[in-house]
């Protein structure tokens, strides 16, 4: 009984090292460090930031403080929408799908800087921005009145 326990624990403790284990760079696209996307963010004129990640992992995880989000799945078929005239830097977790992203948008001749991960960059200390999402609407009850607020 304890060296089947022991047996699973050290199983457990295998696969959760494999899970956090840094995958091998794959892509063209060069992944960037805090300093080299610091320097970009430092000309907003001429940088645009695309952000592939899915809405859910934008509001958990955060982002930069201006970014198109096209999710990683998506960017082919939206790709009139991004501009040609700035230097791309594409941004997800820990920089895999943003790699990805790069190659396939300097195949299509797009200007890429480079890929990042914000995780990465928040743990290499770069700020990150944090997205609260709205409060949930409360419906009318009958026969309450309901408050008027201006909308911007």
């Amino acid at each position: 009984m304890a060296s089947t326990l022991t047996l699973t624990l050290a199983l457990a403790a295998a696969s959760s090292f494999a899970q956090q284990a840094p995958q091998p760079w794959k892509y063209k696209t060069r992944q960037l460090e805090r300093a080299e996307v610091d320097k970009l963010l430092a000309q907003p004129d001429k940088l645009l930031v695309i952000d592939v990640r899915r809405p859910d992992e934008l509001t958990a995880k955060g982002s930069f403080p201006v970014y198109l989000n096209v999710q990683a799945n998506e960017v082919e078929r939206n790709l009139s929408y991004i501009p040609k005239d700035r230097v791309i830097l594409t941004v997800s977790n820990h920089a895999h799908r943003a790699g990805a992203v790069g190659d396939l948008l300097t195949s299509k001749g797009y200007k890429v800087a480079g890929a990042t991960g914000s995780e990465d960059y928040e743990a290499q200390g770069g700020k990150i921005t944090r997205i609260a999402p709205p409060p949930p609407r409360q419906t009318a009850q009958a026969g309450q009145p309901q408050p008027v607020t201006a909308q911007q």
